[in-house]
């Protein structure tokens, strides 16, 4: 009866599925009881179907057919039309376009690749490179020295009167950095950098020249040269602010640039943005300095995590060491690179975290010998502690290269209230270490805090609500007079923008350079011809100006209103720049000033030399260079690689005589 039963149900389902194409090549049979089987018609094999009255489904039998496992129907048809399955198309071969050779488009490319990477100009006589060229391209002609170079120099001429053409059409003024690298010759190398915004308010830092001089300067040449270069960029009577290091600033030097800003720039403050301090290089002396006071006990973690890293058994062991004692850090030991303060202080911070290990090292390994003592360790942590706020405060440069300016009051008013704290610390140890760190970042405060705070008001989500907190914390009752210094110098240079505004100063874009260069000697008030603005009755203009505005008790500037609207709300990805160029038609003239102060640089470094320790040298390769040439190689890779103007090579280039 069992038996009959299965035998119908499989009778009923095998009749139900016949609605499947599957079944044209298979047949159930009874395999025992409650059990049965699908036979594949052609090959007789077996596959289940049904067990304990559960049936498998018709998946695995499909695959059978259709995926051609039958070795006797490798062509069965899968469906009820009797069509076979549609063949697998072959994959059609690339059609490559015949390309005809341009040797011109060839010798530009390679000039480009010569620039942005600093290959040797006489790469291209080099037989290996030549053998490499050809065998992409045997049509190609080998390039000479000469000839390599001119296309160098001209790709640097096209691009860099593109560049000139931006500077003629931006509505603000420009800030200049000098940045001094030495060499093994008597010569030093200037890099003269211009930092502005154009129109779209879209921030430009182009290296405009490279130059070299007499080192140390002896004869005013540098004076000389950045007249010159005024002059080939049509900056005279447009500069803002000058910033260079102490490190090659001499008394006449900065009283010869302090009259070159005062004579082409007569309503701007009387040159007053002047700065001989760089940040970079004020944070790496802080830096150095605290790392000398510990040199002795900062060897012997350097020496200890030397011996770690010496080999992979040494690494084994302190690892093996470091899990028994369950030590939590995951920090790997870095051994440091003294050209750069900020591996140093990596070095120290991984060593502190895994200190426990190298206590206990020399009773796991016996060759292990630089064991230092609790005091020091805890010495190597405080000096840590303070290390990671100049770190901090240096690594903004390099996050993002020549941030606006009001990004840097923060940080250093930050790092002036933490050293002042700890200079008066209980610890002995930590007074004796901050103590000159203090003293000598807060003549750098002093002297930077003013244009500092007056770039930090021009931030709508500080404003001078800032300042005065700000001001409050650190000169205490002192505030008061530091507060009301920079709402005034605010306030004498957008009246002085204004002025701009009604009597225009205009500079003249002549190329006779010899006519306005630096005089050695000091310089003498009333150097520049005032007659322009005064009037018959002895009163100038801007005095007339200033009167009328004073007379008018309700006149309320740009400023003023700037200022007492509410501060914007504080979010992470804040445009400062997006700000003003949507606010520019509410603000006009207060606008104008706020695009020369944003863009103001209070570093000469570019975001890889941020952490030097020495002053950067030119290798002799390029020290043999002309000087055309160097220029070429090293304006034109800054170009391209800041892309301050869009990077476009043309087949064509000009042909220059080297």
């Amino acid at each position: 009866m069992e038996l009959n039963i299965l035998e119908s149900e499989t009778h009923q389902n095998s009749r139900r599925r016949k609605k499947s194409t599957v079944w044209e090549h298979f047949t159930v049979k009874t395999d025992g009881p409650g059990c049965a089987r699908a036979y594949c018609k052609r090959c007789q094999k077996s596959f289940a179907y049904l067990k304990d009255s559960k049936q498998s489904g018709t998946s695995h039998l499909k695959r059978h057919i259709t995926l051609g496992i039958c070795q006797k129907n490798k062509k069965i048809p899968c469906s009820k039309t009797g069509a076979d399955p549609p063949k697998k198309r072959a994959r059609a071969k690339p059609y490559i376009a015949a390309i005809s050779f341009d040797q011109e488009r060839c010798n530009s490319k390679m000039a480009k690749m010569i620039i942005l990477h600093d290959y040797p100009l006489h790469i291209v006589e080099h037989q290996g490179f030549i053998d490499f060229v050809r065998a992409l391209q045997p049509q190609f002609n080998p390039l000479s020295l000469n000839a390599i170079q001119g296309d160098c120099v001209a790709m640097y001429l096209r691009e860099k009167q593109n560049l000139l053409n931006l500077i003629d059409g931006i509505p603000g003024r420009v800030n200049l950095t000098l940045d001094l690298w030495t060499s093994n010759q008597t010569s030093a190398y200037v890099f003269l950098r211009g930092h502005f915004i154009d129109g779209d308010w879209n921030l430009h830092h182009p290296i405009l020249n490279v130059f070299t001089v007499p080192f140390p300067d002896s004869d005013g040449s540098l004076n000389q040269a950045i007249v010159k270069c005024l002059s080939n960029w049509h900056l005279k009577g447009r500069l803002f602010t000058l910033a260079l290091d102490k490190f090659f600033s001499t008394e006449t030097l900065m009283g010869n640039l302090r009259s070159l800003l005062s004579v082409n720039n007569p309503v701007i403050l009387n040159g007053q943005f002047l700065s001989q301090n760089c940040y970079a290089r004020v944070l790496s002396r802080l830096a150095l300095d605290a790392l000398s006071a510990m040199r002795e006990t900062i060897n012997k973690v350097r020496e200890s995590v030397k011996y770690v890293k010496s080999s992979k058994s040494n690494e084994a062991n302190f690892l093996k060491l470091r899990q028994q004692l369950q030590v939590p850090s995951t920090m790997d030991l870095v051994i440091d690179d003294q050209n750069k303060w900020d591996t140093i202080y990596h070095m120290l911070v991984a060593a502190c975290k895994l200190k426990e290990v190298f206590v206990c090292f020399d009773a796991f390994d016996p060759d292990f010998r630089m064991t230092l003592t609790m005091d020091e360790w805890k010495h190597v942590e405080t000096l840590c502690r303070y290390l990671n706020y100049v770190y901090d405060a240096a690594n903004i440069l390099t996050v993002q290269p020549y941030p606006t300016a009001n990004v840097f009051f923060l940080e250093v008013s930050k790092l002036q209230v933490v050293l002042t704290c700890a200079a008066l610390s209980q610890d002995p140890f930590c007074r004796r270490l901050i103590m000159p760190l203090q003293k000598n970042f807060d003549q750098y405060w002093r002297e930077s805090c003013v244009i500092l705070a007056a770039a930090v008001a021009m931030d709508p989500r500080y404003k001078m609500k800032f300042v005065e907190s700000t001001f409050a914390k650190i000169f205490g009752e002192n505030a008061e007079y530091w507060t009301r210094f920079v709402e005034e110098g605010l306030n004498e240079l957008f009246l002085e923008y204004n002025i701009i505004q009604v009597l225009p100063f205009t500079a003249t874009n002549d190329n006779e350079g010899n006519e306005t260069m630096i005089k050695t000697e000091s310089f003498e008030e009333g150097a520049f011809d005032a007659s322009l603005f005064t009037g018959d009755d002895g009163l100038s203009d801007i005095e007339f100006y200033i009167s009328d505005l004073t007379c008018n008790q309700q006149y309320k500037s740009e400023l003023d209103e700037y200022l007492e609207e509410p501060l914007e709300t504080r979010v992470q990805e804040f445009d400062v720049l997006s700000w003003w160029r949507i606010n520019g038609l509410k603000y006009p003239t207060l606008s104008r000033l706020a695009s020369d102060i944003l863009c103001m640089p209070v570093s000469t470094l570019s975001a890889d030399a941020v952490f030097d320790t020495e002053i950067r040298k030119m290798d002799n390769y390029r020290s043999s260079l002309d000087s055309l040439t160097l220029e070429a190689l090293i304006c034109t890779k800054d170009w391209f690689q800041y892309k301050s103007l869009p990077i476009s090579v043309s087949n064509a280039l000009v042909k220059v005589e080297c």
